[in-house]
């Protein structure tokens, strides 16, 4: 299966050379397995905190690892040529937010602490090669409108129920070493709030992205 051909978009909406794309494409089955063991890694990496959630809201802990699941059945579709353009935005979506908001977080807001130095580092690069994949995904997806929509209904319900509304127990984002303290999370320092607004200029960013792609590739139709 060869890969669509490369439009011919801005290059804020296709970074990545057509040559690397190409590669990315070819060898997506590949790339699905990488996914789906980081997938696994990172539910057995979120059981901590899952033991401390009520199961009502464990669907909205584990965010890197549904990215990664994304991910992993967005290409799994193309190869497959099933047609599930909600499933690719979400895919955009988790890769750009989770790939981007993790090594801010691990670099600006946590920091290494005591956590192993090669964890640390694989935390920043794994999930900054997340965010290199969500560039391949315009290959593939027309993300219409209805798509884009799933993505933003789902990304802004996990930013109001990770930093900003108390349901079943919540906050619910990913544990920030940066709020422990003696008497345990705080949600009232800073850190919290500097998660909470990457999250959202993350959601912000990945919607402008999708509907500029979907609005340029248009513009090439016309």
């Amino acid at each position: 299966m060869s890969p669509p051909p490369r439009r011919d978009l801005p290059w804020y909406v296709a970074p990545l050379p057509e040559w690397l794309e190409d590669v990315a494409l070819r060898w997506a089955w590949g790339i699905v397995a990488v996914n789906l063991a980081g997938t696994a890694f990172g539910f057995w990496y979120y059981r901590v905190q899952f033991a401390a959630t009520p199961l009502v809201a464990w669907p909205v802990v584990p965010d890197s690892p549904v990215a990664t699941l994304f991910i992993a059945l967005s290409l799994a579709a193309y190869k497959l040529d099933v047609d599930a353009d909600w499933l690719h935005a979400l895919a955009f979506f988790g890769c750009i937010k989770l790939g981007l908001w993790t090594p801010f977080v691990q670099l600006f807001v946590n920091g290494q602490g005591q956590l192993w130095w090669a964890m640390y580092w694989f935390l920043v690069l794994s999930h900054l090669a997340m965010a290199l994949e969500a560039f391949v995904i315009h290959r593939y997806a027309r993300f219409s409108v209805g798509a884009v929509a799933v993505a933003v209904a789902w990304y802004g319900f996990n930013d109001a129920v990770d930093y900003f509304l108390s349901v079943a127990g919540g906050p619910h984002h990913t544990l920030l070493r940066a709020e422990l303290g003696p008497a345990g999370v705080d949600h009232s320092l800073a850190a919290h709030d500097l998660a909470a607004a990457a999250a959202v200029a993350l959601t912000l960013l990945a919607t402008f992205l999708a509907l500029a792609t979907r609005v340029k590739a248009l513009d090439l139709v016309d």
